[in-house]
């Protein structure tokens, strides 16, 4: 693949403007360490702050080194990562791991926190410059469209199938296929797994069980209540909950709860949303652009109704959250405040610790579908036998890469593949303030994965929450559709113009079709300046259409 050179400038430009992805809810960051979850706004978003962490810790797996075993002496692990803190997600865990790693091998970890606006720039700015300060990133999947394009990574695969005993094991075989796929690019190995990022529905299981909720709702909708399949039923349910008293505080709450801020990663909720209006059986790789002519696809009929639906909606949630990021939806999630929402797998595992009111009353399933789908290659709406659901990996599924110019690849590789472990990520999933989602089987219930409930139990959850949970992954991850993961150069920047768009149609500004004409012209202009030869050619192969 060629390199791909960026001007400095307009990264920095460009990052200014991203938004968080799925970095979850903890300290200010998303502090001390039984209080992560404070609020406060770090790393371009506010957390959730209703929930308190516990004292849950991941076991020790590297054994101290001694004599030439500590092939690391003198030498240093520079990771940069996302402001969080020593409980903070995607950091905390480095935190805890630290004396682990340097008694095993030697070396000496150093931790760069940086807000999340500075992040990439400054990586970049490391790579294209040959400066070699940072060995690791914690990189959003979405980067390497850019850091592989720019041959600034290196490819893991030596390092992975090496049979000496030098290194901790991690089995890629255990990652979702799902979310498996975005730790390769163009057939290599390139990221270390941790985060697996990824949005399903989340719904208050005990007012969908309520006899009397499903006597009124049957009598106005004339069926019975149930977790939502379609988005019709979605609608339905968020209508008749809207305006009840949902935690018994007397008050009216909300039939669902979003965060639609600009900068709030509204974006992302959009794109899981719209996928089942778009993708479908006969075209499951196409929504963002013509592979043939890198004509952006965001204006199609399905991405209309999509945004229209998803606009509709809003009337049911509370006003404030027009300016909400994302931890103040999922706050009022946790208080007991909305029936419904969709996101990561964060809000399962904050749902249960200490400061929430749903803990045992939060169920989990799949992202509704749709009866049809409109099929961008046809240009026709198809129907579907059943219901047209696609699984997702949005988000940032944050893990590691490694610098071609450090000068510490093997430490370095230790060092994530420590944290990719087994035996470590099982606590970081069970946790809501890590950052660590589930994907892999071990994190499932038995018979989908090698878990049991014990271990769920043990780390405080609900028996019923955790089994509605780990299903609802495990059959978002194991979909047979999925939605197209956007990897190439300039992604972020793509992505916040649909953002910003999105903001303007659900506060009005414009129409649905006209913010999506609109996110078009950005989606034009971003790939001539990047250039539609070489963007046509790595979107291609990004998504296997070669």
């Amino acid at each position: 693949m060629r390199k791909i050179l960026f001007p400095i400038l307009s990264i920095m430009v460009i990052a200014s403007m991203v938004l968080t992805a799925c970095a979850p809810a903890a300290t200010p960051s998303g502090g001390e360490a039984v209080q992560p979850a404070t609020g406060g706004e770090t790393s371009g978003e506010t957390y959730a702050s209703v929930v308190e962490a516990g004292e849950l810790v991941p076991p020790i797996v590297a054994q101290p080194c001694e004599g030439d075993a500590c092939f690391c002496r003198d030498k240093t692990v520079t990771v940069i990562v996302n402001t969080a803190g020593e409980k903070g997600p995607i950091s905390g865990p480095f935190y805890e791991v630290r004396d682990e790693f340097q008694a095993a091998t030697g070396a000496t970890l150093e931790i760069v926190e940086v807000p999340f606006a500075e992040h990439f720039p400054k990586l970049m700015t490391d790579l294209t410059t040959g400066t070699g300060q940072y060995d690791t990133s914690i990189a959003g999947a979405w980067w390497l469209g850019d850091l592989v394009g720019g041959d600034y990574i290196l490819p893991l695969d030596d390092y992975y199938n090496d049979t000496s005993g030098k290194f901790p094991k991690w089995d890629i075989e255990d990652v979702q296929q799902g979310p498996r796929d975005l730790l390769t690019y163009d057939g290599k190995l390139y990221m270390v797994a941790n985060d697996h990022d990824g949005q399903v529905m989340y719904y208050r299981s005990d007012l969908f069980a309520d006899p009397a909720h499903q006597a009124a709702f049957k009598e106005q909708y004339g069926y019975d209540l149930k977790v939502p399949d379609t988005m019709q039923e979605f609608r339905d349910a968020a209508e008749y909950f809207d305006g009840k008293d949902l935690n018994g505080d007397g008050t009216p709450d909300d039939g669902l709860t979003m965060h639609l801020k600009v900068g709030g990663q509204g974006m992302f909720h959009f794109m899981s949303f719209a996928a089942p209006f778009v993708i479908g059986p006969d075209n499951p790789k196409l929504f963002w652009f013509d592979p043939a002519t890198m004509e952006p696809l965001m204006d199609s009929p399905g991405h209309q109704r999509a945004m229209e639906t998803l606009i509709d909606l809003i009337q049911f949630g509370p006003e404030a959250m027009m300016g909400w990021s994302l931890g103040e939806s999922w706050d009022h999630f946790l208080r007991g405040q909305a029936a419904l929402t969709f996101t990561w797998g964060d809000l399962g595992a904050l749902a249960q610790q200490e400061g929430s009111a749903v803990k045992g009353k939060t169920g989990a399933a799949p992202m509704p579908g749709t009866t049809e789908y409109y099929d961008v290659v046809a240009g026709e709406w198809k129907q579907v036998d059943g219901v047209n659901k696609v699984g997702n990996t949005t988000g940032g599924s944050w893990a590691g890469v490694i610098s071609k110019f450090s000068d510490a690849p093997d430490c370095t590789y230790f060092l994530l593949a420590l944290m990719a472990t087994p035996e470590k990520s099982e606590v970081y999933a069970y946790r809501g303030w890590d950052g660590v989602d589930p994907g892999r089987f071990s994190h499932y219930l038995e018979p989908n994965g090698t878990n049991t409930i014990d271990g769920y139990l043990a780390a405080g959850w609900d028996a019923a929450d955790a089994e509605a949970y780990t299903n609802a992954y495990f059959e978002n991850f194991g979909a047979e559709m999925q939605f197209p993961y956007l990897r190439i150069p300039g992604t972020f920047e793509y992505w916040t113009a649909l953002d910003i768009h999105l903001s303007e149609a659900a506060t009005g500004q414009k129409s649905p079709a006209d913010a999506l004409k609109a996110t078009v012209e950005d989606f034009n202009a971003i790939t001539d300046r990047l250039g539609r030869d070489m963007q046509q050619e790595i979107y291609v192969k990004s998504l296997g259409l070669e």
